[in-house]
């Protein structure tokens, strides 16, 4: 049985609330709790802001820059004089390589720009969209760095990861988010967005598309996305998407689910057409279904 306290002999202090008891709201006791509060917490913040529309943007942390990565290549070819054959020629590809990819963060953020500029000639405010991202670097920098430099709010849901991921510093004041739970985060992106643009990426990128692909296709969400997958190359290198039909694992419709592009215009002729269509031009409050 408990023991009796001792008599104090200094004042008696009152034990922290339940809800200030941080070594409670840390431990696995109290994990749902925390999950309760990355979706209501961002939840207040976009409410505050007026936003519930979203264009996603999706691709690698790692794509820099082309002033960044053409300085990194001129560094490599120097580090290379100094290495056996066969490392020096795997650095210089690596480094040429992603001298290659920073056409995708100028991309980007001409893209992010000009949707930006579209969405704040809208005449309704309430049918305005807003460039998101998952608010790290690489061309999630470049899509909030166009966004910004355009003069709209932006988005940044970030990860806490153990590398890689920082938030960049062109998300808008209030509207950079830092999440624990993939899922949750993943909740943002998907119940907000009304179009996917999606860049070359790795594992998370793939996640990100097929998990979107698969929500529509077994039509568990309401909403009508449309998505660009940008870089064709890369794409159809990387993935065999006839593959999927030749093989009965998808029906020839699925394959219209996205639309593949080198364009910057293409792609935003592309998406400012469909959501004028699915979310402007449309009867209501603008927003459209939820997923």
């Amino acid at each position: 049985m408990p023991k009796a306290r001792p008599v104090p002999t200094t004042p008696h202090q009152n034990p922290p609330k339940a809800y200030e008891n941080m070594e409670f709201l840390h431990s696995h006791y109290a994990r749902h709790i925390r999950v309760m509060c990355e979706f209501v917490e961002p939840q207040h913040r976009l409410q505050k802001h007026g936003i519930r529309n979203t264009i996603v943007f999706f691709g690698s942390a790692r794509t820099l820059p082309a002033d960044k990565a053409k300085a990194n290549l001129a560094k490599a070819k120097e580090d290379a004089k100094k290495l056996p054959t066969k490392e020096a020629k795997k650095l210089i590809q690596k480094a040429e390589s992603a001298v290659e990819a920073s056409a995708y963060y100028e991309a980007a953020r001409q893209l992010a720009s000009g949707i930006t500029k579209w969405s704040k000639d809208l005449h309704r405010k309430d049918r305005r969209f807003y460039v998101c991202s998952g608010g790290g670097p690489g061309i999630m920098e470049a899509a909030n760095r166009g966004a910004s430099e355009a003069g709209g709010m932006t988005l940044g849901l970030g990860i806490s990861l153990p590398y890689e991921q920082t938030n960049n510093h062109y998300i808008s004041e209030d509207l950079e988010f830092e999440f624990h739970y993939f899922f949750i985060r993943k909740y943002w992106f998907f119940y907000l967005a009304k179009a996917m643009i999606i860049f070359p990426g790795g594992f998370g990128t793939m996640d990100e598309l097929f998990e979107l692909l698969t929500l529509i296709q077994t039509k568990k969400t309401q909403k009508t996305i449309p998505i660009v997958l940008f870089g064709s190359k890369f794409w159809n290198e990387l993935l065999n998407f006839e593959a999927f039909r030749k093989w009965g694992m998808i029906d020839d419709e699925d394959l219209e689910l996205f639309h593949i592009t080198d364009s910057v215009k293409d792609a935003q002729d592309y998406v400012t057409k469909r959501m004028t269509e699915l979310y402007v031009n449309v009867k209501g409050n603008g927003y459209g279904a939820h997923a």
